[in-house]
């Protein structure tokens, strides 16, 4: 495992997820001095429970923290969110379940991320790759956008993509590509296998090389001249029609 750095988590639903479900990634809980403590006494007692400082600040010293944003009252500062290593997460995975896996070829925009993980974890995906450049970190920002979900679902950092691709293959998933050349539509996928899904880049799409590489190609039919859809919509449309073909299968 590899870690993303030191940063603070705010909004008092995210701190109490990552609290719920990362209690030891957590240094130290802020909460705004006006706020009454018996409006956060399950915040108070999941603290107490994993012996996490919890420390009452004006709200000078919140946007001395984190700025000004809208933390309503809460932030956590939490040590790391960790990376997993491709090969440590591929032993733990069953394979004849037909898992789904989002790969993304460099999504740099955070809030994008974090819906993305955000829906992902939803869908039931079993990860999203991630390569080490051209990515948004997971950072506060991902973490608040994914309403704290960020900590729920797998998130594997590779060199790239393209060698994330080739990770993919060896374990024996098929492998698609979200592209608006192609002539194949969304609905007309067949889920037979562990399948992964690239989304591209915001501006880039997806780059030529890995386009080389992949399986099949599958298309978001457009209307009204419509180009094409932001990732992270593209991303949800397609885990809720593999999860669709999963559940009905």
């Amino acid at each position: 495992m590899s870690k993303s750095g030191n940063f603070y988590v705010y909004g008092r639903n995210s701190v109490v997820e990552v609290v719920t479900n990362k209690a030891k990634t957590i240094n130290k809980i802020f909460v705004k001095n006006s706020i009454p403590p018996n409006s956060y006494s399950d915040l108070i007692t999941i603290a107490k429970e994993n012996l996490i400082p919890l420390v009452t600040v004006p709200e000078k010293k919140l946007e001395k923290i984190v700025g000004r944003v809208k933390h309503q009252g809460f932030v956590a500062q939490i040590t790391s969110l960790e990376y997993l290593d491709f090969y440590s997460w591929i032993e733990e995975i069953n394979l004849a379940s037909y898992p789904g896996v989002l790969l993304l070829d460099g999504i740099e925009d955070p809030h994008n991320f974090g819906a993305i993980l955000r829906t992902a974890a939803a869908a039931g995906m079993a990860a999203v790759i991630v390569p080490s450049q051209h990515q948004a970190p997971l950072n506060a920002t991902v973490f608040k956008t994914s309403a704290g979900t960020a900590g729920r679902i797998p998130v594997i950092r590779v060199q790239n993509s393209t060698q994330g691709f080739k990770d993919l293959k060896l374990a024996g998933f098929k492998v698609y590509a979200l592209s608006s050349d192609s002539k194949k539509a969304i609905w007309e996928l067949q889920v037979n296998e562990p399948t992964a899904f690239v989304i591209g880049n915001e501006g880039r799409g997806i780059s030529n090389k890995l386009m080389k590489m992949i399986d099949s190609s599958l298309m978001l039919p457009m209307e009204n001249n419509v180009e094409s859809l932001n990732a992270s919509v593209t991303a949800a449309l397609v885990c809720y029609e593999w999860k669709k073909k999963i559940t009905y299968k």
